[in-house]
């Protein structure tokens, strides 16, 4: 029987604890946009209910009351929208009330729900929406929202009946409940029950939320209640929300063993690894000339990264956990993380190496209890000196990296036969990241300005300043140094490049030699030469991710992430047309933190100006704490652009 059964003691219908009388007076009395002054609409309750089968199939069922406070607030209310993926999962808006200010109220037709395919961008896996028009709202109405879902939000293989809506981890449940919002929510109740035969574990997260527990010998259920709740205030680059925000996780899984066992098991019995004779003798092409071990994993890496095209369309069974075979992606030459993943495993194992699956979350903490808190697939392969190694086909195409290093404080989880813990990936030092300018050029008597720049860059600062040449055409290629070049100066004149070929990352760090010219670069009068910087910080800014994060805030208190630990070092001589007065010009003071630095010097002597900056920043997730070294280096790089006067002898 497919019909939810309520367990004794499991309520018909979750109320929330501030509804002790009529909804109208909830609403009445809740407050307006005067008591919420940046808030667009106020959610008077949030209130979910779930209950467990034996299978690990969970129904959901949700109540939500929101009150418009402003005109935006009613723009916002005015479609009810809600996602679901048909292969895990299915949701049903089963009613919505409108409560009028004047105390009337309306309840919208459910044969209105429309069923939609959901926008969709690189993955087309038939994901879906159900939507249903609110209409007009004024300030002061409210609206009253029950949903129904069953399922998960990961499918595995495609099947018949309720089968489909059962978790991967057959009999095993869990949930990450983010009890955050973008509005203020005055409660928030999250209700669970489970069979008694379930072992669970549930941890609350960043806050603290009131939990009930009652145990029979026939289930047990949890209540989970926060109340007044505010908006979290975004700080730039802050961490993920996820990672700072009140969060409530669940789960029945006894352990990460468990979860890496399962995983490894269940692509063996689909077969999500086997190799077929037209794979074989690609891996033997790939590797004809092969040098020694690292060699071939860089070969197979880089063909998985570039030859496999990033496009997930609905491919019928192997969504989700389950890989598909290496030989449906070899065929299409497309797939998602998990295909291109899944096709270096396929091919490392037909060169002989022993390799597996891996999950990872890209973009936030998993927390150290055994949900799916997972959004990516990478591989792992085992050194013959026992070691594994990550890599990512995924984030590595056309560059010098197998595992990119903006992925650096990441947790993962390998699929292995023996079982692993969660782990987390190194972070990469700085000296793995650098980019090296050096610029030397001559001043002529009419202010002119001639001479050449080096770039060169290792790493993710290589791979940020070759992606702007692999993303275009190579036609464009000159047009982009010359849009660098005008963020010099705009009367800036691009005479020569020699340029490394971008696509052959394997010949060593990008490098790139600019020779220019620049009409009225400097002002000279008998007195004095006044000029700006060469090296400006908007020169290559691709390649200098944080010069992109807000200095605005004096403090933090969340976590902030930069793009990825990096090194850079900025130099610059200009011969002078005439000999100046000595002068050590001053600079910002030195920066000389635990995970950040900054040195920096502006010299002229005889007829030579020299500029030098050097900045290590040690990590790509900072604490709060680091913040203040973190901002001052950022200053103190943008402060060297100002201008410069030198007296002239």
């Amino acid at each position: 029987m497919k019909n939810l059964l309520l367990t004794t003691g499991f309520i018909l219908l979750l109320r929330s604890t501030l509804m002790a009388g009529p909804v109208e007076d909830l609403i009445k009395n809740s407050g307006n946009a005067a008591d919420y002054p940046d808030a667009a609409s106020l959610v008077l309750f949030d209130s979910t209910r779930v209950e467990v089968m034996e299978t690990g199939l969970g129904y959901f069922h949700t109540r939500r009351l929101y009150k418009v406070l402003t005109a935006a607030g009613a723009l916002d209310l005015s479609v009810v929208r809600y996602d679901y993926d048909p292969l895990s999962a299915m949701a049903e808006i089963k009613a919505v009330i409108i409560y009028r200010q004047d105390g009337s109220s309306v309840a919208l037709d459910p044969s209105k729900v429309m069923d939609y395919p959901a926008p969709a961008r690189a993955i087309y896996w038939g994901a879906r929406e159900v939507m249903l028009e609110v209409g007009r709202l004024e300030p002061g109405d409210a609206v009253e929202i029950r949903l129904f879902k069953k399922g998960f939000t990961y499918a595995l293989l495609q099947t018949d009946d309720d089968e489909r809506f059962i978790p991967p981890m057959r009999g095993h449940f869990y949930d990450i409940v983010p009890f955050w919002n973008d509005q203020p929510v005055l409660e928030k109740v999250y209700q669970i029950s489970l069979p008694a035969s379930k072992q669970v574990t549930y941890k609350v997260y960043n806050g603290t939320m009131e939990v009930d527990e009652k145990i029979s010998d026939r289930f047990r259920q949890y209540t989970f209640t926060a109340r007044n709740l505010m908006p979290l205030k975004s700080e730039p680059s802050m961490a993920d929300r996820s990672d700072v925000a009140l969060k409530m996780i669940l789960t029945t899984s006894p352990d990460w063993e468990s979860k890496s066992t399962w995983f490894f098991r269940v692509n063996e019995d689909y077969g999500s690894f086997h190799s077929t004779e037209a794979i074989k003798l690609k891996v033997n092409d790939i590797l004809r000339g092969a040098v020694d071990e690292t060699d071939s994993i860089s070969r197979l890496t880089h063909w998985c990264a570039d030859e496999i095209r990033y496009s997930g369309i609905s491919m019928g069974k192997g969504e989700g956990y389950t890989l598909h075979t290496g030989d449906m992606t070899f065929t299409d030459r497309a797939g998602v993380c998990k295909d291109k993943a899944g096709m270096l495993i396929t091919m490392l194992r037909a060169a002989g190496f022993e390799s597996y699956p891996a999950m990872t979350m890209a973009g936030s903490r998993i927390e150290n209890i055994p949900a799916d808190h997972f959004n990516h697939c990478v591989t792992v392969v085992k050194r013959r000196d026992g070691r594994y190694e990550l890599l990512d086909p995924t984030w590595v195409p056309f560059l010098r990296e197998l595992w990119s290093s903006a992925e650096q404080q990441q947790n993962y989880l390998m699929g292995l036969p023996e079982g692993a813990s969660l782990m987390e990936t190194p972070v990469s030092p700085p000296e793995n990241h650098w980019l090296k300018m050096h610029a030397v050029s001559e001043l002529a008597t009419d202010g002119s300005l001639k001479g050449s720049i080096s770039i060169k860059a290792e790493g993710q600062t290589d791979a940020a300043i070759r992606r702007m040449f692999t993303g275009q055409y190579r036609s464009k290629w000159k047009q982009q140094i010359e849009k660098e070049l005008l963020k010099i100066h705009p009367a800036a004149i691009l005479l020569d490049y020699d340029m490394q070929e971008p696509y052959h990352y394997s010949e060593g760090p990008f490098h790139l030699e600019i020779r220019f010219m620049i009409p009225g670069f400097a002002l000279i009068t008998d007195k004095e030469i006044i000029m700006k910087h060469l090296l400006t910080p908007d020169f290559f800014r691709n390649a200098q991710a944080h010069l992109n994060i807000s200095t605005a805030p004096k403090e933090r208190k969340y976590p902030f992430r930069d793009r990825c630990s990096r090194l850079t070092a900025l130099d610059q001589t200009i011969r002078l047309p005439f000999r100046v007065a000595a002068a050590d010009i001053p600079v910002p003071e030195a920066v000389n933190g635990t995970l950040v630095s900054w040195q920096g010097s502006i010299k002229a002597k005889g007829n030579e100006l020299v500029m030098k900056q050097n900045a290590s920043y040690g990590q790509r997730i900072y604490a709060p704490e680091h913040w203040p070294d973190f901002r001052q280096a950022v200053i103190n790089q943008k402060e060297m652009d100002g201008w410069i006067v030198l007296t002239r002898l």
